[in-house]
């Protein structure tokens, strides 16, 4: 699993008008090509009427499925286009599909991909870019009389506390930034002379929203 990586946060949709012609760019987030092509479906299907329907899309850790379609527009001035603006923000697990209404003025081939670029730029703005981070999830259990003092530790050095859970001792559920996997384990052992369990659960991403850590589960 990739570290961090980025992508968009939610499905979003964003209009531009160039000369009369419409551009309407609708972006998610997929997982799969799948995925993908069931989502450009669904939009050829919302926008029959319209006079073509781009796409572009890029997926995998290392853009292993990388495909766009001009959808019957001059080769080169649609699909590529909105396929070079998801390669140059660096994102993964994205598809963009570009609706265009003709207004009945032709743009040429630069206004072509100057229109289906900034389309899709506007897209992937209002999906919102982010960068998606793992985490080790970790259960911290220990007993009461070290909560105190474990607690104010985690949270000094910037971890995030998911839960806590209270039985016959006291257990914190804790997010750690991958690569810090291992010295939170060994802090957490020093801190309390080894009178502690530190179990790593899963893995999960996350990204920062304001304050708020959300993740992806």
């Amino acid at each position: 699993m990739l570290k961090k990586y980025k992508t968009i946060l939610q499905q979003a949709e964003a209009e531009i008008m160039e000369k009369k012609s419409r551009f309407i760019a609708t972006v998610a987030p997929v997982k799969t090509e799948t995925e993908a092509q069931d989502f450009i479906e669904a939009l050829r299907k919302k926008y029959w009427d319209a006079t073509h329907n781009v796409f572009a899309y890029q997926i995998g850790e290392k853009n292993e499925i990388q495909r766009c379609s001009d959808d019957g527009e001059p080769s080169g001035t649609a699909g590529l286009p909105v396929l070079d603006m998801i390669r140059g923000e660096d994102l993964k697990n994205v598809v963009v599909v570009v609706t265009r209404y003709f207004g009945g003025t032709l743009l040429g081939t630069g206004g072509l991909v100057r229109a289906y670029g900034r389309s899709a730029k506007e897209g992937l703005l209002a999906a919102q870019i982010i960068t998606k981070v793992l985490y080790q999830r970790f259960e911290v259990s220990i007993d009461y009389s070290l909560m105190g003092k474990v607690q104010y530790e985690i949270l000094q050095n910037g971890y995030v506390i998911q839960d806590t859970l209270y039985t016959d001792e006291v257990t914190f559920v804790v997010l750690v930034e991958y690569p810090q996997k291992d010295v939170f384990t060994k802090q957490i052992i020093n801190l309390t002379a080894n009178q502690v369990q530190c179990i790593p659960t899963d893995q999960v991403y996350g990204t920062w929203l304001g304050e708020e850590l959300q993740l992806f589960e």
